[in-house]
């Protein structure tokens, strides 16, 4: 049986450090702690991509930069910056009106065979619904999908 591959964007790395009062950001936050979890334990792979790289290098704050930095060595895979990766994000914009950022990471996402590509974004969660090349999801609804295997 193949391991279920995902990408996680910016937003949901740093999820755990948002104001966790509101009750759905703390769930979130949970949600992807124990997805975590499954990765250190090797039930869940992580793709990476030059887009995190990239977005966490401008993070504010250089202790939470260095941790999620950590996660890039637990990866399965890196996609760099390839023509191929530019032009299907060029047509995920064009297609459906996906922020030029958001479109490179999930263009990145699919590249490498992610079937989930996780992020906290609602605007990006509805825009992205329509994708056929994979599932755009948040990390509580990830979980759900997932543990129902």
């Amino acid at each position: 049986m193949n391991k279920t591959r995902i990408s996680l964007d910016n937003c949901c790395y740093n999820r755990p450090y948002d104001d966790q009062s509101f009750k759905a950001i703390s769930l979130e936050a949970e949600a992807k702690l124990h997805i975590q979890d499954n990765i250190r334990n090797g039930k869940i792979e992580l793709a990476w991509s030059f887009m995190l790289d990239f977005e966490n290098s401008a993070n504010l704050y250089e202790e939470r930069e260095e941790s999620i930095e950590e996660w890039k060595a637990l990866s399965v895979g890196n996609i760099e910056a390839i023509e191929e990766v530019r032009d299907l994000a060029k047509r995920m914009e064009a297609t459906y009106a996906i922020k030029p950022k958001d479109a490179l990471h999930l263009a990145c996402a699919i590249k490498t065979k992610s079937q989930y590509f996780l992020t906290t974004d609602r605007i990006l969660l509805k825009k992205a619904s329509q994708l056929k090349e994979i599932t755009v999801i948040n990390p509580l609804d990830f979980i759900i999908t997932w543990e129902e295997k």
